[in-house]
């Protein structure tokens, strides 16, 4: 899966003269809580966020009044406060580059450039949803978790056949290394689920949990 995947491909962009309430505007209007700051040619300059508005602008304390502080967010341009030093990926890059970016610098989100020109921006958000998506959570099926007590060749082979022998389809397959061990994780449909954990019990696997849900349901 790849950041073009899951990213906004046409993000709302502003420019370093927007002024910062326009940009406030904006966020609020569309649900955004940050901008990416381009020039004429789509090139990234910035970015701001609502935290750097929020940081910018006199606190409860002050003793401006409203107007004087609407005058003043009227007047400050975007590109006085937006950060310059962005993060940014490439839309062709894998998603968990995009995960462990966002990680390693403790951001929100990335903006996706190629050529330096904008083409997206992905947040903690899209990953979340991918991964959620990635592991079938919300698809109607039953899950099978499969404790591995010794790893060797093989055993996803073994599993997948077991299945394909009852004529169940897997959708979702993800194997974890937890302090109790190997999981494998299964997702399936078919008419024979309910035989399914018969027979992986039966071939010897430990079967630690089996659940059924509609999709959609929590």
């Amino acid at each position: 899966m790849y950041v073009k995947d899951q990213m906004n491909n046409k993000p709302y962009c502003v420019t370093k003269e927007t002024s910062i309430s326009k940009a406030l505007e904006i966020m609020s209007m569309h649900n955004f809580h940050r901008l990416p700051v381009v020039d004429k040619d789509n090139n990234l300059v910035g970015l701001i966020t609502e935290g750097l508005i929020s940081e910018a602008t006199p606190g409860k304390a002050t003793s401006l009044s409203i107007y004087e502080i609407n005058y003043l967010l009227n007047k400050s341009n975007v590109g006085d406060i937006m950060i310059k030093d962005v993060v940014t990926i490439d839309p062709d890059a894998l998603l968990e580059e995009a995960a462990v970016k966002m990680r390693t610098n403790d951001i929100g989100c990335l903006i996706a450039c190629r050529d330096n020109k904008v083409t997206g921006i992905i947040t903690q958000n899209d990953i979340f949803r991918a991964f959620i998506d990635l592991l079938g959570y919300n698809r109607k099926g039953t899950r099978y978790v499969i404790n591995v007590k010794e790893d060797k060749v093989g055993i996803l082979a073994d599993v997948a056949m077991l299945f394909k022998q009852l004529d169940i389809n897997i959708t979702n397959l993800a194997v974890y290394n937890t302090s109790r061990g190997i999981e494998v994780v299964v997702i399936a449909t078919g008419d024979k689920c309910n035989e399914a954990a018969k027979a992986l019990t039966d071939s010897g696997y430990n079967l630690t949990d089996v659940l059924t849900k509609e999709e959609g349901t929590n």
